[in-house]
């Protein structure tokens, strides 16, 4: 069976949670496409030509424990406007979306751009104040020295970054259910998705 979720929205809405969430539930396999961003930014902070770091792409790079850095966050939002390197990432996730099995795939396009044909599609969402006190926490948790206020602006110029770049900018498929986190538990969030996954199976 070839199935694919697309679940897209903005940084620390929840997307990724309720992703690997709804993979497991369903046995999908998962792919947060915002690794592959990631992985190239921290290659291009490495020293790398974006171009050159996006082709040369391996799985292993994606294990990579310093991806979830603040750093390599502003790095692979700044090498996910160049559109070579939206293009060289193009054909990999789409591959993903046609293993048989059934497949999830979260991120910033994908509903739109990289799977427009997804069986069910998904937009996660919730206002900038919550996702920035989510991710200060998630990055205070980790012992690393941030404030709040800094925390705050960048989830603000990413989001800035994501919706007015020219390709491919951060916005919810025609058909895509939102799910606003703002005011719910994770277990609602979830539950949610999955309600709305099934009923598209079904």
């Amino acid at each position: 069976m070839i199935y694919t979720v697309a679940i897209d929205g903005p940084a620390a809405a929840g997307k990724g949670t309720i992703s690997k969430a709804v993979a497991a539930h369903f046995g999908f396999a998962h792919l947060d496409t915002g690794l592959l961003y990631r992985a190239v930014g921290a290659k291009v902070l490495a020293g790398a030509e974006p171009l050159a770091a996006a082709t040369s792409l391996d799985p292993t790079d994606l294990e990579n424990d310093n991806l979830r850095t603040p750093e390599v966050a502003q790095a692979a939002s700044q090498v996910a406007v160049i559109s070579e390197v939206r293009a060289a990432l193009v054909d990999f996730q789409r591959a993903f979306a046609k293993r048989e099995g059934g497949a999830v795939l979260d991120g910033r396009d994908i509903g739109t751009v990289i799977c427009p044909d997804a069986q069910a599609k998904l937009f996660v969402t919730a206002s900038a104040e919550c996702r920035a006190d989510r991710r200060f926490k998630e990055l205070a948790g980790k012992g690393l020295d941030v404030s709040a206020e800094a925390v705050l602006a960048d989830v603000m110029a990413r989001d800035k970054r994501d919706r007015e770049r020219e390709t491919a900018p951060l916005i919810a498929a025609a058909d895509a259910k939102e799910i606003d986190t703002s005011d719910l538990s994770i277990d609602q969030a979830v539950a949610a998705a999955i309600a709305f996954v099934q009923s598209r199976i079904s």
